[in-house]
């Protein structure tokens, strides 16, 4: 086993945020590589927050996101559970960076779930045409098919839930592998409630509310 120098675990705090016990334990585990030990970190912050999706959060903070110019404005409201999580200034830098992202990135959903059903099936049809129509295609089984069916949602997913898109100040993330690692931080649940977008001279407003 490798040794972990005091070092290294203070470096991956400072790039993580996550205590100094997992830090040194995901070092362990990735044999000293700091880039393996950072991934070991976010699988277990998206399994930590899946453990914590159902319970309440009945505290939060509006945040609110003016792009320069004045001509587009975000309001976006985030839910944890405790008063004393909405004031710290990493989950209020949090949800100005969510306000920032959906002025530049425009989701029209937060989570997958909250596509309606109508339109995932017009998206899955769409998808079928186009791969039909591709000469590639010509005899290929059902199954082939439908992996690239997939492939095409997953890629609609990415460019219209807010969750599932990359987090524009580090697209090697997603919105949801940032949130997750803020739940895995501060050992709470976390949630992107909805939000609005306003863009000037247009008379209708992009909204979403996660059910």
């Amino acid at each position: 086993m490798a040794a972990i120098s005091a070092e290294a675990v203070k470096a991956l705090r400072e790039k993580t945020g996550v205590g100094i016990m997992e830090c040194r334990a995901a070092l362990i585990e990735a044999g000293g590589d700091e880039e393996k030990a950072i991934e070991i970190l976010r699988k277990r912050g998206l399994a930590a927050a899946k453990r914590k999706e159902g319970r309440v959060t009945a505290e939060g903070i509006i945040g609110a996101y003016i792009h320069h110019g004045s001509k587009i404005g975000v309001l976006v409201e985030v839910n944890c559970e405790t008063d004393f999580v909405a004031r710290n200034p990493e989950f209020q830098q949090f949800v100005k960076d969510v306000a920032m992202h959906i002025c530049a990135a425009e989701p029209r959903y937060i989570r997958k779930e909250d596509v309606p059903e109508d339109v995932l099936a017009k998206e899955r049809e769409i998808a079928r045409e186009q791969a039909l129509a591709d000469p590639k295609m010509a005899g290929k089984p059902e199954r082939v098919l439908e992996q690239i069916i997939e492939g095409r949602l997953a890629k609609f997913y990415a460019e219209t839930v807010l969750l599932e898109q990359p987090f524009i100040k580090d697209p090697s993330r997603t919105v949801y592998q940032l949130l997750a690692e803020l739940i895995a931080k501060f050992g709470e649940n976390i949630r992107i409630r909805r939000f609005t977008r306003y863009k000037l001279g247009e008379d209708a407003t992009l909204s979403a509310k996660s059910g």
